[in-house]
Parts: C-alpha cells; structure tokens; sequence
C-alpha cells in the first residue's frame, strides 16, 4: 500500500471498522457459545439437577434464533446490492485513446488500472466499485471477482471543454487511488460498509410482503446500529486513503494540475448555467438536446467573451481536446445528454413525437417559440376564467390593460399557478412524459422524489450543432450576441413552465426523429437497473425548486410580450449561450426587458413597459398567434 501520508491512518481506521464487524460476529454466535458449554456440561455429567436442564432447553433457543436472525442479517448484507452511479460506460473499443492514457498513468503511479470508464453527466471524477454480482459486471478474467479494481467514472463536461494534458493532470489523482482500494482490508471495509448501507433501503423496497418487509425493517435496524458503529471510522478510512493518493499523485504533472483545477471550477459553471438555463426549457417542452457536452465549449467561449477575467481561457481550444480520445464523440455526447435529461427531469429511453432529441440549431423554433406560445395561451385562458374582457382577442393590450388596472397582479399570479397546479392533476402526460407516469408540474414532474445521492459523491449546452467542439466561435444563425456580463441575469426570458397539455403543438414543421441514440451501457437492463438496493428505476434530481406565483406571472407575461414581438415587430426567438432563450430584436438582445415587466406587474406601471414597444416597434392592440 505504500507509505505515503495517510496510508497507514487508512489502514487503522479499516481494521476498526473490520472489528466492528467482528464484534457484531461475536454477539450473534454467544448465545450459541454458552449453549455449546451447557450440553457439553450435561453430557459429561457436571451439570446434572433441573435447573441446569431448564437454562440449556432456553439457552439453546435463545442460541437457535440469535443464528437464525443472525445468518439473515448478514445474507441481506452480503446479497443487498449496492448503490450505483448511472453513467455510460465506455468499452475499450470505443476509446482506445483513453484507455491508453488511463494506463500509462496507472503505470507512472504504480497502481493497479481501473477496470473500466464510465461518463457521468457532472464535473465530477471519482471510483466506482462495481464488483457486487448484482452490478452484472463480468470479472477480470484472471482476478477474483472481489480483487477487480474500481471503475474510473470521469465527468462528461470535462472530456469536451479540457485539453488531454489538463485531463490527465486532473485524472492523476483519482486513478492513484486504486492504489488503496487494492489493500484487502481496505476494500473489505469498505465493501461491508456499502453492505450497511444498503441492507438499510431493502425494507424500502417496493413489492415486499408484510412478512417480508418485517423481516427487512429488523435487518435494517441492525444495519443502522452497525452504520453508527462504524460511521466515524469509515470516514477517516476514505480521508487517509485520498491523502494517500494524493500525495502519490503528486509525481505526475504535479504543476499542470493547480492549472487544470481552475478549468474545473469554470466547467463547473457552465454546466450547472446551461443545464438550468438552456436544457431545462428544453425538456419541459418535451425535447432533449443531444449535445449537451459540446455546449460547454461554446457556453464558456461565450463567457470568455463578456467576461474579461476569462478571456484566457479560451487560447487553449487551439489545443487537443479531451475528447478526441473517443472514437465516436458525437454519440457519446448523445447517450450523455439523454442520461442528463432523465436524472434532472425524469424523461424516458425511447425516442417519440413527444420526447425527441433537438440540435442547437432548432433549438429556436422548437423550443424557445413554443414556449412562449404556450404560456401566453395558458396566460389568457387564465384571463377568460377571471372574466377579463371575455370577449377580447389574444391581445398584448389585454394583458397590459388589465395589470395596470389593479394594484397588485396578486389575484393573476394566484389565478395562473392553480391553473398550472389544475392542469399537473389532470393526468394528461406532458412532451417527454411516458404513458401512464404522472403528470409535470410547473417546474418538474410532479411527485418526483428527493434525490437520493449513491453512495459515492459525484461531485450542458445551447448552441448551434457544433462540428468540432474546438472552434472559437460557435454562434449560430439565431445565437445572440454578447452584450452583457453573464453575472447578470435576465429574468425577462425564465426557463419556461409546463406546456398546457391541451394545446396543439405550433405551427412548426414536425422535427425529424432520429434512430435512437446508442444504448445506455450499464449493468443490467437500462430501465431496470438497480441504483439503489431496491432495484428502483433512474433517481431523479430536481434542478430548481418551484416558482412562486409572482414568478409564473412574470414569465407568462414575458412570453406575451415576446410573442408579440416576434408577430408584430419582426423580432426572432434565439439562444442566448447563458441565459437561455432570449428575444432578438435586429439581431440584439434586450435585457432591460425585465425591469419593465416588473414595474407592469408590481407596480401598475405600463409606461416604462409602453415606451419600449414603441422603442421596439411592437403593436400591442394586434392578435398574437397562440399554439
């Protein structure tokens, strides 16, 4: 294991915890010990009289069932399958490169090679121990099934927006570390704590008959005592061990690696950027973008441009990307970018009219417009509940006319989320939602529930298709410009609600269904696969918390006056690489849009609002196209 820093703490804190399990041992087989010297005591007649008789007739129960309850507990524990990560595994064939990298840095570090590496749609990069037989991973041939390393799960953002040095840098660390895992206490410790952790779920597990699910709260009982028992010990194992390859890693690209870190933190921002501003909007309206991976390449060029701290950044895209390790990227990047859409908004495998992957190219028409669409019919079937000027067109006056015409958009705001709330319990599934699955909510699906972290902590995407994620300019025909600091955000153009599940789709031609991306590999069915001990289907993550209902109204409206934009004023609907969808007027955003329409909504004022249609060229009294 070596002798480097924290290696021998690691070491110490695994063998507590294998005593931990060696004193659970002890107390299920003393009942028996005391039985085993009672008979002995009667069959060689040192023992006679009653009473002796009585205490071995109990004690022997009492030994029967602390076995009995004792072989299930740890049968549970042995057979309870771990959590698992979703990812997509990448075989060798399809990343020869990369596996090539991987060990050479195995070889500079003198650890054992990962046994295989997955993508995870995080920044984030971490082992995985996937060798519990209920994983379905095949063993190392050659290698017990207990003695195959780790996986090495690499985050997606990372192989598209880091060059190969930096990659390997950042990767250093986290390979040294099958280094410890290869110590058989280690890897015995850390195998019973899983065990723990995941006998504890099983009495959660769906399809359990009340004898069954009885039996499963008692394991999990002893599961927790067990936990507590071990919890602080295990802890310290894992910070000995990162200390330890830490430390080892050090010899390799040691420099290089205080470089690539900043490249963490700034892809880090991206992702979670365009994930709740860009991918968001596009899975509610029941579409996937299909290159998430390749938008952090032209999300953080964007940045680089409005933000001068970041300007250097992007002299490195002259360099190797990351990602020419694979052999098909662009399908990586797909399988990738629909894993994304199913853990952070609950969307389903197969591809259909309702769930369909969108490039950026599209992403316009198909998302940005519909929604608005949506919203500002959804806007005003709220208006003829209210019995707002029933008889009125679907007019941006109407709308105007009525906020500057009461004190608050109180009544509206309340009005429009029980609308959204009506429309979530009507059961009528939404784009991207399957057959008989409940219903999506405002601002997910509804009855989602709360993330459930693996047990491993893990620490995307608008822009046109892009051919090669290293080009500097990845704007595309309807990319807007950048015109502010992307700390700024634009509340003008929120990430859209639920489409109304009883409207047309717009007037925009049907999209053309792809053949479905390649197959999540993972072990076991992809629909099926176990990622808790229950068996249960993918997690699902939530991005955002819901709205409120001044939020909604802001939103609706926003939509109103876009649409009508677009209809009146020859304004285009575009993406914006930071903050989502966004109106283009000549070819320029707007962002002081937002401002306006809160002063509309909060204070009664159509004025600041009015000046800028007239700036803008837009005639409110016209009817607006709805879907």
């Amino acid at each position: 294991m070596g002798e480097e820093r924290g290696a021998r703490a690691a070491y110490a804190h695994a063998l507590a915890v294998l005593r931990v399990r060696g004193r659970a041992l002890a107390v299920a087989l003393l009942p028996a010990a005391f039985a085993v010297v009672l008979l002995t005591g009667a069959a060689t007649g040192h023992l006679p009289g009653a009473g002796w008789d009585a205490a071995r007739w109990a004690v022997s129960a009492l030994a029967a069932v602390a076995l009995v309850a004792g072989a299930a507990v740890a049968t549970v524990i042995v057979r309870a399958r771990p959590a698992l990560t979703p990812t997509v595994e990448i075989p060798e064939a399809s990343a020869p490169d990369l596996y090539r990298m991987v060990r050479d840095l195995a070889g500079r570090l003198d650890v054992p090679v990962p046994s295989g590496i997955a993508l995870t749609p995080d920044c984030d990069s971490w082992l995985e121990d996937r060798t519990h037989p209920a994983h379905g991973r095949p063993a190392v041939p050659g290698l017990h099934r207990s003695d195959t390393p780790p996986v090495l799960v690499i985050g997606s953002p990372f192989l598209w927006w880091m060059r190969v040095t930096e990659l390997r840098a950042v990767l250093a660390p986290v390979v040294a570390g099958t280094g410890p895992s290869a110590h058989p206490d280690i890897a015995a410790a850390r195998r019973f704590v899983r065990g723990l952790d995941a006998a504890v779920a099983v009495a959660d597990r769906p399809g359990l008959d009340p004898v069954r699910r009885l039996g499963a709260r008692f394991v999990g009982a002893v599961a927790r005592v067990l936990l507590r028992g071990c919890r602080g010990h295990a802890a310290e194992m894992e910070r000995g061990v990162a200390a330890a390859a830490s430390e080892r890693a050090q010899a390799v690209d040691y420099g290089l690696r205080i470089v690539a870190q900043e490249q963490v933190g700034l892809a880090y921002a991206g992702w979670d950027r365009l994930l709740t501003r860009v991918a968001l909007p596009a899975w509610r309206m029941g579409r996937w973008p299909s290159r998430l991976d390749a938008g952090v390449v032209s999300a953080l060029t964007e940045l680089s441009r409005r933000d001068r701290l970041a300007e250097g950044f992007t002299s490195r895209l002259g360099e190797r990307p990351a990602c020419d390790l694979l052999e098909e990227p662009g399908l990586v990047d797909e399988a990738t970018s629909l894993l994304a859409a199913r853990l952070f908004h609950g969307g389903h495998a197969e591809v259909g009219p309702d769930w369909a992957p969108v490039d950026w190219q599209r992403y316009p028409d198909e998302v940005v417009d519909r929604k608005w669409r949506t919203e500002a019919a959804r806007l005003h079937r709220v208006l003829d509940r209210l019995g707002v000027d029933q008889d009125a067109e679907a007019t941006l006056a109407r709308v105007m006319d009525h906020l500057s015409t009461t004190r608050t958009g109180e009544t509206l705001a309340a009005a429009i989320t029980a609308e959204v709330s009506r429309e979530a319990t009507a059961g009528a599934p939404l784009p991207g939602a399957e057959p008989g699955a409940p219903a999506a909510g405002p601002d997910g699906p509804a009855g989602a529930p709360d993330p459930r972290p693996s047990q491993d902590p893990a620490g995307p995407r608008a822009a046109p298709a892009l051919q090669d994620p290293d080009l500097p300019d990845p704007a595309g025909p309807r990319a807007a410009p950048a015109l502010q600091d992307p700390a700024l955000q634009d509340p003008a153009l929120p990430a859209p609600d639920v489409p109304a599940p009883d409207v047309p789709a717009p007037d925009v031609p049907a999209p053309d269904l792809p053949s479905a991306p390649p197959p999540i590999s993972v072990p076991g069915d992809i629909d099926h696969a176990a990622w808790g001990p229950a068996g249960d289907a993918l997690p699902l993550f939530p991005l955002q918390p819901p709205r409120s209902g001044r939020e909604l109204l802001a939103d609706h409206v926003t939509a109103m006056v876009c649409c009508a934009a677009v209809d009146t004023a020859g304004a285009e609907p575009g993406l914006d690489w930071l903050d989502g969808p966004t109106l283009l007027v000549g070819g320029k955003r707007h962002p002081d849009l937002a401002a306006r329409i809160l002063s509309l909504i909060e204070d009664a004022d159509p004025e600041p609002l009015r000046s800028w249609l007239a700036t803008v060229g837009v005639r409110p009294e016209k009817p607006v196209r709805l879907v």
